[in-house]
């Protein structure tokens, strides 16, 4: 199993933060490895969301189901992947002054033929990079 966890200090507050996070649509935005995001029927927002994000990394590609697991407006983001790779993942915000402490935390599993637990040695320094940019990205937003 991959662990994973990427921090950030973003200059607004929690409040202004989770606005923009919660619009799920939209991390396309900021999440480069995010190439689309596909909403399974009508919720977009909270707990049962459930979506299926085509995630790209490198020459490897797969489609990245996702559900909604807890949702604490405007402190936490939790879900579950139920693709290929599995695992959880959480957002979680805290207020820092003079804005907000960002953490994204992943535990993933990889499959066999993505090597499985000698596949995530390999990928969990890759994607805390690509996950480091990320946030860079989302904190951008706010600036």
């Amino acid at each position: 199993m991959a662990e994973i966890q990427v921090t950030i200090d973003i200059s607004q507050p929690p409040e202004v933060v989770w606005a923009d996070i919660e619009q799920l649509e939209t991390h396309v935005d900021w999440m480069a490895d995010a190439e689309s995001i596909a909403f399974d029927g009508d919720q977009r927002r909270g707990v049962g969301t459930t979506m299926r994000v085509l995630t790209k990394v490198g020459p490897l590609q797969t489609t990245d189901v996702i559900r909604i697991v807890g949702w604490e407006p405007p402190r936490s983001m939790a879900v579950v992947h139920e693709g290929l790779v599995t695992g959880r993942g959480e957002f979680t915000l805290e207020r820092r002054p003079p804005g907000t402490r960002f953490r994204w935390a992943e535990q993933l599993r990889m499959p066999w033929y993505f090597g499985g637990p000698l596949g995530g040695l390999v990928a969990k320094p890759v994607l805390s990079w690509v996950w480091r940019r990320n946030l860079r990205r989302l904190a951008a937003r706010f600036e």
